[in-house]
């Protein structure tokens, strides 16, 4: 299923917020270039794909994506301005993605990567799909307190479900970015928002996505 999403990517519009992935099979990498404890999590965790042979480490199969910094551990150490622009490139990633039919699956920061221009990029494909394959829904009104107090939903929820308006619950700004995100992209945290975007594609819709940031154009007049 993940080589699935793969080949999804390699031949969809990426939009520039989809990493390039490079495919390898069979590479070679010297034995030496690895620490020991990375060795041992290799063998434990990825025993069906890796081997060795004599002083080199065999990888059956591999996708080599551009080096990033996860979005999560940029924060940390970035900036109060930096940070700020990047939890706003975030949400514009997430716009450009829907408007080229392409939904995460899974929206949190470690999912995606700041490269070192800054452009929020999203590299983790194990849960993407097309947004016209989403159905986008509302949180139901609880009839009873019980009912909100539960650690489980309540309510059916289908394979294909989504609920923006969670979203936000699992992102872990702090409060100021925490804003920053609302005033910036409110309306991706709610299922009318995609619901149009829906609509829109499944009518043949040739969506914008530009490259650069609607505020910092200023449109001149003809003289």
């Amino acid at each position: 299923d993940v080589l699935t999403k793969y080949e999804l990517v390699f031949k969809h519009d990426r939009a520039g917020r989809l990493v390039d992935a490079q495919e390898f099979k069979l590479i070679k990498f010297p034995r030496s270039r690895f620490s020991a404890s990375l060795l041992e999590e290799l063998q434990k965790e990825a025993a069906r794909t890796v081997h060795f042979e004599g002083d080199d480490l065999i990888i059956d199969h591999v996708y080599i994506e551009r080096r990033m910094t996860p979005l999560n551990l940029y924060l940390r150490s970035a900036s109060r301005e930096d940070a700020e622009k990047a939890v706003i490139e975030y949400g514009q990633a997430i716009r450009d993605l829907a408007v080229t039919n392409i939904f995460p699956g899974d929206l949190l920061l470690k999912n995606f990567g700041v490269t070192r221009h800054g452009r929020v990029i999203f590299y983790d494909y194990d849960e993407l799909c097309l947004v016209t394959d989403c159905r986008f829904r509302e949180i139901p009104q609880s009839q009873h307190d019980e009912d909100d107090m539960r650690a489980d939903a309540w309510f059916y929820v289908g394979e294909s479900d989504v609920f923006p308006e969670t979203f936000i619950n699992f992102l872990g700004f702090d409060p100021q970015l925490k804003q920053v995100f609302l005033d910036a992209h409110a309306e991706v945290l709610t299922a009318e928002w995609w619901r149009g975007i829906q609509e829109r594609l499944r009518e043949g819709d040739v969506l914008e996505v530009l490259p650069y940031h609607r505020h910092r154009v200023r449109v001149f007049s003809s003289l």
